[in-house]
């Protein structure tokens, strides 16, 4: 297993790594990793990915194994919620291969270890962690961005590892960076020559966000949905019975793995165990425009009227 600078680990997800590629944007660590430790390697995968059974041409699963081949990046191969392997594509760029590293590896590696990863941004409003979740473009990032600006420090951006523990869940810390587009930076009032793009696609940025980050877990207390539709108002509406599983189903990350790795149900227990306990919302705004301050009004609002509830139940 290789060492990192200083023979120090990397710290993410509530993992120690380990890792033979550059990781800057995460902090290094000497402590233990709270849900263990995970190796980063190089290798070549060109044998294994050819005898691989696929689920698509770029994905394949074979007992504790997963693999996925990123075009002109890397094939990648994911094992028994450890280990890392890298064959990165001649001339690709490191920063791409990173981003694959820290994104779908680690969702795919979390499920391995029966860590729910859900797909969005996770922050502390008022002492407790609330996530952001919804489909791409629906104004996960811009939101955070905006909610942190308050005072609200983030806990994770992509990838939110959930873990339970004494029967609550908890969303477990990511790493200290934003990924936001230029309109976001725009609407946001942030100058982008600030920040390094995100590999080829010069329109989306890495945003270190070291102040305004929560590096230990949080008990999660809620769940918000965000969805854009053209000249819909900013509006909240509660999620109800058990469309709340179908909500936390669908923002899984990784989720069309779960059956192959043979965890259908633990994911299923992971995800009823929630309904019940996890309020949930769905928040709608406008394609176009600015909405955050609106949107995050009515989130404060939830919240207090949450614990309304809660002081007279």
């Amino acid at each position: 297993m290789a060492s990192t600078v200083q023979g120090l680990a990397y710290k993410a997800f509530g993992l120690q790594i380990h890792s033979e590629f550059p990781l800057p944007e995460l902090p290094l660590t000497g402590e233990p990793g709270l849900i263990g430790s995970v190796s980063v390697i190089q290798g070549d995968l060109k044998e294994r990915w050819e005898a691989m059974p696929k689920i698509t041409p770029s994905l394949g699963v074979s007992g504790h194994e997963v693999m996925f081949e990123a075009k002109d990046t890397a094939l990648f191969a994911i094992q028994d919620g450890n280990t890392i392997t890298v064959s990165p594509a001649p001339g690709a760029d490191p920063d791409c291969i990173r981003l694959f590293i820290l994104g779908s590896c680690m969702g795919i590696l979390l499920m391995q270890k029966q860590i729910l990863p859900l797909h969005g941004s996770a922050l502390v409003i008022e002492g407790k962690a609330y996530a952001l979740v919804g489909r791409s473009g629906a104004g996960k990032s811009t939101l955070a961005s905006y909610l942190m600006d308050q005072g609200n420090p983030l806990i994770s951006d992509d990838v939110i590892p959930v873990m339970v523990h004494n029967g609550y869940p908890f969303a477990v810390p990511g790493y200290p960076q934003q990924k936001l587009w230029q309109q976001s930076l725009d609407y946001l009032g942030m100058n982008s020559s600030l920040y390094r793009p995100l590999f080829e696609r010069e329109t989306k940025f890495a945003v270190p966000v070291h102040d305004r980050f929560h590096g230990e877990p949080v008990q999660l207390a809620g769940l918000f949905e965000l969805s854009a539709a053209p000249e819909a108002p900013v509006s909240l509406q509660p999620i109800q019975g058990m469309e709340r599983f179908h909500t936390l189903y669908n923002h899984t990350y990784q989720r069309a793995i779960v059956d192959r790795i043979g965890i259908r149900e633990w994911h299923f227990g992971m995800l009823a165990s929630f309904v019940g306990r996890l309020p949930m919302y769905r928040l709608t705004r406008p394609e176009q425009g600015f909405s955050a301050p609106q949107q995050t009004s009515l989130i404060l609002e939830a919240l207090q009227q949450q614990l309304v509830k809660e002081m007279n139940s």
